[in-house]
């Protein structure tokens, strides 16, 4: 599709935000339209993070990929977003969001069908990687123009439905996975989960062009490419020897390249410091305040949780437990109806119990991981899915009340001017954390399974991993007293 399809004049205005509505029944049809393409655009990214997860086996079957390209499948992903986030957001500041929205949701689209023809591991993580690009520019459009849209009680709850879309797409990709690799549609195997992003992605285009409305900051700056270019340095310097470090049993070339990720690290925050007053990447005094910046310290932590659990989860269940993977995906679908509940009470509760519903979000699924934990010691091989229905589902509950509400507290005092600076930041380190808890997977559990299909194996490394996870929790946990204590009162 050509660009020149998307290259409507931008509105250099905001639009009003929802000041007179009371509720979400009351906004107008054309405003559900627009929230509805939000929302879509945000759960087809979210379901591409997770999709490959339950396909893993397979596509390692099919494609010959070995331990090392089965972490890169999920962190090509998780690298380009975490890297390209916060310019994405400038970008969208810049040249309109709406805009921006649309030409990252045809490149998002066109590597999706990439992926669905691959042949081999390397080109369906290049292609991997150039969804990540396309994710990177769409995703800080969505929560700056949900941000500069809406206000009050409209504006808690649409959050807590941006929540209640993350929960269901963070399980919704694995089922996918599972129930497509299984269905093997005209003998395609697992490249229908990534083919069916190709009506949706049209479908966003479509609608998003005539509905979602066009907004830019109202002092918007050129991005900044030095910063641009160390932050991404950093943070590949980082991940990469993470993810290999392993499989080449941790070389000296490793360290040096973590220390070096450390050095730019500095480097970046350095130039930033002085670019504080003309267009930085990254607007430090954002950070100044509690509420943002514990915010976004609990969100790293939400990252972490998941890169590290979710993919390791389906192995567990695949070759720990010898499920099929439409059986793996059934325990997938209980931990969605816990995460859909605990969603649909941060929903209701419209920021009313501030931060103590994410922290109690939090202390749940912190229970729920250690009796399963515990669970597993002790039933081994003999665990059935019935058995553990309980603390799937809470474990699900739990981290369904804690996404809208702390992406809502974290962002509620940041300057419309900064929407779309302060959005990528809170997805940049959302992504970052995926694309080191996948990384530290090799640290966690690859480092004692080795890539074996042992039973034995893969349930004991997948102990160690909720032992880590539990830690995450209680860390995220403790972050969140940095958000308000009582609903709708003044950052710190």
């Amino acid at each position: 599709m050509s660009f020149s399809a998307l290259d409507n004049e931008p509105q250099h205005t905001t639009p009003s935000p929802c000041h007179s509505a009371p509720g979400l029944s009351k906004m107008g049809l054309a405003a559900w339209i627009a929230l509805l393409v939000l929302l879509g655009a945000e759960l087809m990214d979210m379901i591409d993070q997770s999709v490959v997860l339950t396909a893993l086996p397979a596509i390692q079957e099919s494609t010959g990929a070995g331990p090392a390209a089965v972490q890169w499948l999920t962190t090509a992903y998780s690298l380009p977003i975490a890297v390209g986030l916060i310019t994405g957001g400038r970008l969208g500041d810049l040249y309109g969001r709406r805009k921006i929205l649309l030409i990252g949701t045809v490149i998002f689209t066109s590597a999706s069908l990439l992926c669905g023809l691959a042949a081999g591991p390397g080109v369906l993580i290049g292609a991997r990687a150039l969804q990540g690009v396309g994710a990177a520019i769409m995703i800080p459009q969505i929560l700056a123009t949900l941000h500069i849209t809406f206000e009050g009680q409209n504006r808690s709850k649409v959050f807590a439905l941006y929540g209640a879309i993350m929960s269901l797409a963070n399980v919704l990709g694995p089922v996918m996975g599972g129930l497509l690799t299984e269905a093997d549609l005209s003998g395609l195997s697992w490249r229908p989960v990534f083919l069916v992003n190709v009506p949706v992605g049209l479908a966003v285009l479509l609608l998003g062009r005539r509905f979602i409305p066009e907004s830019t900051a109202r002092k918007a700056d050129q991005p900044d490419v030095t910063g641009m270019l160390l932050s991404a340095l950093a943070i590949i310097l980082t991940v990469f020897p993470l993810t290999e470090g392993h499989l080449h049993h941790w070389p000296l070339w490793c360290f040096a390249l973590l220390a070096a990720g450390l050095l730019t690290l500095g480097a970046f925050l350095r130039h930033q410091r002085r670019k504080q007053d003309n267009a930085p990447l990254v607007a430090l005094s954002l950070f100044r305040g509690r509420q943002f910046s514990g915010g976004m310290a609990a969100q790293l932590m939400h990252g972490l949780l998941c890169g590290l659990f979710f993919m390791t989860w389906t192995l567990y269940l695949q070759r720990g437990l010898g499920m099929s993977p439409l059986h793996a995906a059934l325990a997938f679908v209980l931990l969605s109806l816990g995460e859909l509940v605990g969603a649909t009470i941060a929903v209701k509760s419209a920021g009313r119990f501030a931060r103590r519903l994410p922290q109690t979000g939090a202390l749940i699924t912190l229970a729920a991981v250690a009796a399963y934990g515990l669970q597993i010691d002790t039933g081994q091989a003999g665990l059935t899915l019935t058995a553990m229905t309980a603390p799937v589902t809470l474990i699900g509950f739990g981290l369904g009340m804690v996404g809208g509400p702390l992406a809502d507290m974290s962002l509620a005092k940041v300057p419309h001017e900064d929407a779309g600076s302060a959005s990528g930041l809170f997805n940049t380190v959302m992504h970052l954390g995926i694309a080191l808890g996948t990384a530290l997977t090799a640290l966690v559990f690859f480092a004692t399974t080795d890539g074996s299909p042992d039973a034995g194996l893969n349930r004991d490394a997948f102990v160690t991993v909720l032992w880590w996870d539990g830690g995450l929790l209680a860390l995220m946990w403790t972050l969140m007293f940095c958000l308000p204590k009582q609903a709708n009162t003044p950052a710190d």
